[in-house]
């Protein structure tokens, strides 16, 4: 009889089955940091749009390592995050069976493009939703601050509901994206309050909530590739060249009896569009919108944007505030994606070291990219004939 000249392991953990396809299309926070009574009142996740990305050169400030002082290229991602706004409040009591609402308070003007996302097609309907709801603020609002005392009172956790600008994207899509954020720090629930509602109807900016050199989560859902074949899923090793019928395959996927397929054997399926949370992913830089030199260095003065020429591929201009983090995070480009705050509290060298770029790459992604700036390309290449005329 023949055998196998090299075992072929399962690569990947049982601990993500069934790997089916997500229904968390925008990224769900199953998890907030815990809470902080001593700190300020803060709010702790914000949601961007994925653009794309580009290489930085930095040096690196860590003594004792190999690299001490000396420079190194980075990946690095380019997340959209334009102003969120805050909406309503929302208070948790804690049971036996988890958490449990109390209650919800909306704010009084509710912007269209969330309005949008209660209705499945805005075109047909009555436009009428929380028309009702907004009555309550007349005559002193006595039925909204009844419900805030209440939260304050009983809850002992608080969340702020709140939704992006997706107006201010050329995304082509009108429904806004809602989440919950949840409010740490205070002295108590009443302090939670009080500050989620200072923020009703107001826009919330990324560096409010964020700082450079920080370590945030990604949450978001994974490329989908569609039905794959068990070598590409599992990473499971190819069988002899001579193999009948195949040789990308598992030889054997179970033994006579018990006479059923194992959950632990390799199959094909369903790759990828899986919902992931990626930890420890540090910020490089937080740009501002309108700000033509957000990617100065003390080592490179051109001035430039973070968009590079010719825009990002799949996705174009970045025109609203941005977030720059270190490496790859999931999803494709436009796919929105939830930061977090940090679960664990960090020690290590590594991640409380300062960043300093020396060069931000913004020349094209559509080719080998020569020039960084439409200036320098202009300047390198003389009068063009095409300009001539």
């Amino acid at each position: 009889m023949s055998h196998r000249k090299f075992e072929a392991p399962r690569c990947g953990s049982l601990g993500f089955l069934p790997k089916k396809r997500t229904k968390r299309h925008a990224g769900r926070i199953r998890s907030f940091p815990r809470d902080d009574a001593k700190a300020e009142p803060h709010l702790t996740a914000f949601r961007g749009y994925k653009a794309g990305m580009t290489h930085v050169v930095r040096g690196v400030d860590r003594a004792g390592a190999l690299m001490h002082k000396r420079e190194v290229v980075d990946a690095v991602s380019i997340v959209e995050t334009p102003p969120m706004v805050v909406v309503g409040v929302v208070g948790y009591v804690e049971t036996p069976n988890g958490l449990r609402t109390l209650t919800t308070v909306f704010a009084e003007h509710l912007s269209e493009e969330f309005k949008r996302r209660c209705y499945k097609n805005w075109y047909k309907a009555k436009k009428k939703a929380y028309t009702k709801y907004a009555a309550k603020y007349k005559d002193g609002a006595k039925d909204i601050e009844h419900e805030l005392d209440r939260i304050s009172k009983f809850c002992s956790i608080v969340r702020v509901i709140a939704h992006t600008q997706v107006k201010k994207l050329n995304l082509r899509i009108k429904k806004a994206h809602i989440m919950e954020i949840q409010v740490n720090g205070g002295a108590d629930a009443k302090a939670k309050v009080d500050f989620a509602k200072s923020l009703f109807e107001k826009e919330i900016q990324i560096d409010s909530v964020f700082g450079k050199d920080e370590q945030v989560d990604v949450i978001g859902v994974t490329k989908g590739r569609g039905y794959e074949g068990v070598t590409t899923r599992w990473g499971v090793t190819r069988l002899p060249r001579k193999t009948h019928r195949g040789l990308r395959k598992v030889a054997c996927i179970g033994s006579w009896h018990p006479a059923r397929v194992s959950t632990t054997v390799a199959r094909a399926g369903q790759n990828g569009y899986f919902h992931r949370t990626e930890m420890n992913k540090k910020i490089y830089r937080i740009g501002k919108a309108g700000d033509k030199a957000s990617c100065q260095t003390g080592a490179d003065l051109t001035e430039k944007g973070i968009t590079p020429m010719g825009g990002f591929v799949h996705y174009g201009e970045v025109n609203e505030d941005w977030v720059m983090l270190k490496g790859a995070i999931v999803g494709v480009k436009k796919r929105p994606v939830v930061l977090r705050k940090s679960l664990m509290k960090h020690t290590s060298r590594k991640h409380l070291e300062e960043i300093d770029l020396k060069f931000i790459d913004t020349s094209s992604k559509q080719g080998h990219g020569r020039f960084q700036t439409a200036e320098e390309k202009a300047k390198f290449l003389g009068p063009l004939a095409s300009k001539q005329n």
